[in-house]
């Protein structure tokens, strides 16, 4: 006896893994490496710090109205 093959499932299956495939191909093409991230965040905070750094007056010391 042969078994019964729902043709919606495989259909549908056979979908999912083209799409899984072609995500996986366009992350491998597209995607960033984890020491490229770390390389931009360490960019970033350095830059923020020298802005930081060029403040004219701290946040913190405004002098109060008398």
């Amino acid at each position: 006896m042969t078994n019964v093959i729902n043709l919606n499932r495989f259909r549908k299956d056979r979908a999912r893994a083209e799409k899984r495939a072609q995500a996986d191909e366009n992350a491998a093409r597209h995607g960033r490496s984890k020491a490229e991230k770390q390389h931009e965040a360490d960019a970033a905070a350095k830059s923020a710090r020298a802005l930081e750094g060029h403040r004219l007056d701290a946040p913190g010391d405004e002098k109060p109205e008398t």
